[in-house]
C-alpha cells in the first residue's frame, strides 16, 4: 500500500464566550486536527484504493490524542465530534471518503469508544478551500443542543495531489442552545442514537 506522506498538519481551538447573549463563565471549545496528505491516486482512476484506510489509522489515532490534547486532556471533557476531508482537484471524492473509517473509529476509540456515528463531510476543492465539518454529540446524534458545524481549512491546502484530513471535538453544546429536543442528561439508550 502506499505510503501516508504528510506535509503539514494543524491544530485550531476556538474558545466561545457568547454569541449575542450572556457570556459564559466557562467558554465552548472547539478544536479541529488537520493534516495534509500526499494523495497517492490523484490524477488517476483506481479501482481498489480500500486498503489505504488501514495505512491512515495510525494517523487517526494521532491526531485524536492531539485533538484531546488541545482541549485539556480530559476525555470525559469531550461531548461533540465530527470528520471530514477536502480532495485536492486532481482526486476525487471516494478518495476524500476513505477517511471515514481511520478518523472516525480513531476517535472514538481515544475517547472510550464512544457510541455515536461521528458526522462527516467531504468534497473536492481547490487550494484554500473551506469544509464545513458537521459535529453531534459524541454519545446520542440526537441531542440537539451538540448539532453544530466547525469550518475549517488551510490557505494552502489541498494542492492538486492533496488531501486535506480533519478531525474536530468539542466540550460541548453550542453557547447558546435553546431549540430543545433531546438533552444530553436525558441520554436514556446507549445505542448512540437516543
Amino acid at each position: 500500500m502506499p505510503d501516508v506522506i504528510i506535509r503539514k498538519q494543524s491544530i485550531v481551538v476556538e474558545e466561545i464566550f457568547h454569541e449575542g447573549g450572556p457570556a459564559r463563565a466557562e467558554p465552548l471549545k472547539r478544536a479541529a486536527a488537520l493534516a495534509v496528505i500526499k494523495n497517492p491516486y490523484a490524477g488517476r482512476y483506481e479501482d481498489d484504493i480500500a486498503g489505504f484506510m488501514e495505512d491512515l489509522k495510525p494517523l487517526g489515532l494521532s491526531m485524536a490524542q492531539r485533538l484531546i490534547n488541545a482541549l485539556g486532556g480530559d476525555t470525559k471533557a469531550i461531548e461533540g465530534y465530527g470528520k471530514g476531508a477536502i480532495a485536492g482537484a486532481a482526486g476525487e471524492v471516494e478518495h476524500a471518503a476513505l477517511w471515514h473509517v481511520p478518523g472516525g473509529y480513531a476517535m472514538r476509540e481515544a475517547l472510550g469508544d464512544a457510541l455515536a456515528i461521528v458526522p462527516s463531510t467531504k468534497k473536492v476543492g481547490g487550494t484554500g478551500a473551506r469544509l464545513d465539518v458537521p459535529i453531534t454529540h459524541v454519545d446520542a446524534s440526537y441531542v440537539r443542543s451538540h448539532f453544530d458545524a466547525m469550518e475549517v481549512g488551510m490557505n494552502d491546502s489541498p494542492r492538486a495531489d492533496e488531501l486535506l484530513l480533519v478531525l474536530v471535538m468539542t466540550t460541548g453544546a453550542r453557547v447558546h442552545a435553546r431549540v430543545g429536543g433531546l438533552a444530553q442528561e436525558d441520554i436514556s439508550k446507549k445505542d448512540g442514537l437516543r
